[in-house]
C-alpha cells in the first residue's frame, strides 16, 4: 500500500505540474493532491472510508485526459468518497470539488447535491438550502427528490427555531443563537444547551412562559439535527407488519424470492420471456436491495441497513406492497426507516420484531450467520422458519456472487427440487 500511496502522490503532481500532455487536469486535483500529501505525512492508512477515497483519487488522476463525461463523472466519484469519509479536511475536499463541478456544469443536478450536501455537513445550512434547491429546479423525477426536499425543510425549521428562541432571549445570548445558523451540529448544540441551563436557572425558571418555550424550541431543534422531520408520519398509512402479520401475507400462497442478478433482469424484462411469465405466476414476487427500475411486479421488498450511517443511503422509492428492513442497532434502524421510507411506496412496513430475525432468540435464534449475511437468505430463512407458505421458491440463485457458501450449502441440503432450465430451486 505504501509504494501504491507514493506512486499516486507523484502521478497527482505529475498531473497538475508541468505534464502538457494533459490539458483537462481539474482544478481540485491539486486540492487532491495536498490532501495525498498530508495522509502520507500520517502514516499507513487503517481507515476503510479513507481508503476508498484514495482509491477515487486515483480514479480521478486515470480519468485526466480522457473524454470529458469520464472525468466530470470521475470528479464527482471522488467528492462523495470525500464526504462519505466524515472527517472536515475531507468535507472541505468534497465541498471545493464541488464547487468546481458546478462551475464546470452548471446543469449537474448531481454536482448540485453534492455541493448541498457538503455545505450542510459543514454547517453552512442557508448555503446548503441554496444548493439544494438548485438541484431541485434540476430534478426531473419528483419522486427520487423527496430526501432534499425533507431536508430543505428541516434546514429550514432548524433557522425558525433559532430565530424564535433569539426573540426570546435578547441581547447578548439572542445575538449568540442568531449565529448558529452556521455553525457546526455539535457547536450548535452546545451553545445553544448552554443558553437554555442559563436561562432556566435564572429568576422565574420554568415559570416564565418565555423559559419554557424556549426549552420546547431547544428539545425541537435537538431532534432535527438528530433527524429529519418525517414529511408523512402515517408513512402514506402504510401498516406495521409483525410476525403473525407476516405469516398471514404468505399462508397457503406460491411465494418466489428472485436474484438481483443483471442476467435475470436482462432476461425477465426481454419480450415474450418465458421467465416473466414463470415469475409472474406466483402469489407473491419477493425481491431484495436494490430492485431494478423496470422490475415488472415487487410484492415484498426486503432490504439490509450497511455500514456505519445506513440512514444516508438513497430512498426506497420502488413501489412494493410489503416492505421490510433488517438492521441492528434499533437507534439506527428507526433513524433509517424515519430518513429513507418514502410515503405512499408501500402499503405495509416490517415492524422492529422482523428486523433481525436470525440471531433474535425470540424468533429464529440461530447463531453464527453474522452481519455478512445476504438480504436474500436472511428473507428466505425467515419464511421458511415461518412455514406457511403453499410454495417457496428461488429463481436466479444458482447463478454466483447470490449467496455466500455457507448459504449455498443450506440451500442445497434443503432443496426439494432444482430445473437448470429455468434456474428455479423448490424449497418446499
Amino acid at each position: 500500500m505504501g509504494q501504491t500511496f507514493t506512486g499516486l502522490l507523484k502521478a497527482v503532481r505529475a498531473r497538475t505540474g508541468q505534464d502538457a500532455t494533459v490539458q483537462t487536469a481539474p482544478a481540485s486535483l491539486r486540492l487532491c493532491g495536498d490532501y495525498l500529501a498530508g495522509l502520507a505525512a500520517v502514516g499507513p492508512l487503517s481507515d476503510a472510508r479513507r481508503t476508498r477515497l484514495v482509491a477515487a483519487i486515483g480514479g480521478l488522476t486515470t480519468a485526466c485526459g480522457t473524454d470529458a463525461d469520464s472525468l466530470f463523472d470521475a470528479l464527482l466519484r471522488t467528492g462523495l468518497r470525500a464526504l462519505e469519509s466524515g472527517g472536515e479536511t475531507e468535507t472541505r475536499l468534497a465541498l471545493d470539488i464541488a464547487v468546481e463541478a458546478t462551475g464546470l456544469r452548471p446543469r449537474s443536478k448531481g454536482a448540485w447535491r453534492l455541493r448541498g450536501r457538503a455545505l450542510d455537513a459543514l454547517g453552512r445550512r442557508d448555503e446548503a438550502v441554496e444548493a439544494y434547491e438548485h438541484h431541485l429546479t434540476l430534478q426531473q423525477n419528483p419522486a427520487s427528490a423527496q430526501d432534499i426536499v425533507r431536508r430543505i425543510a428541516t434546514l429550514k425549521e432548524l433557522r425558525a427555531c433559532l430565530e424564535e428562541a433569539a426573540e426570546l432571549v435578547p441581547g447578548e445570548d439572542g445575538t449568540r443563537l442568531r449565529a448558529l445558523r452556521d455553525a457546526p451540529a455539535a457547536e450548535a448544540r452546545t451553545a445553544f444547551a448552554e443558553v437554555v441551563r442559563q436561562r432556566t436557572a435564572g429568576a422565574g425558571g420554568m415559570s416564565d412562559p418565555a423559559v419554557r418555550r424556549l426549552n420546547t424550541l431547544y428539545a425541537a431543534y435537538r431532534r432535527l439535527l438528530d433527524r429529519d422531520r418525517t414529511a408523512d408520519p402515517l408513512l402514506g398509512g402504510a401498516e406495521p407488519l409483525g410476525v403473525p402479520a407476516l405469516r398471514r401475507l404468505v399462508a397457503g400462497r406460491s411465494v418466489v424470492l428472485v436474484a438481483g442478478a443483471p442476467r435475470i433482469a436482462e432476461e425477465e424484462r426481454a419480450p415474450g420471456s418465458r421467465l416473466a411469465e414463470l415469475i409472474g405466476g406466483y402469489d407473491l414476487v419477493v425481491r431484495c436491495d436494490g430492485v431494478p427500475a423496470d422490475a415488472p411486479r415487487t410484492d415484498l421488498h426486503a432490504v439490509t441497513l450497511r455500514g456505519g450511517a445506513p440512514w444516508t443511503g438513497p430512498a426506497w422509492n420502488d413501489r412494493a406492497e410489503t416492505r421490510i428492513v433488517f438492521g441492528d442497532t434499533l437507534a439506527h434502524w428507526r433513524r433509517a426507516l424515519r430518513t429513507r421510507l418514502v410515503a405512499g411506496a408501500q402499503d405495509r412496513i416490517g415492524d422492529a420484531s422482523l428486523r433481525h430475525p436470525l440471531d433474535d432468540p425470540a424468533l429464529l435464534g440461530e447463531d453464527g450467520w453474522g452481519t455478512r449475511t445476504s438480504t436474500a437468505f436472511t428473507v428466505l430463512r425467515l419464511l421458511d422458519f415461518l412455514d406457511a407458505a403453499g410454495r417457496l421458491d428461488l429463481i436466479g440463485f444458482g447463478l454466483p456472487g447470490q449467496l455466500l457458501p455457507r448459504e449455498r450449502a443450506w440451500v442445497a441440503a434443503h432443496a426439494r427440487h432444482e430445473d437448470e432450465t429455468e434456474m428455479r430451486t423448490a424449497l418446499r
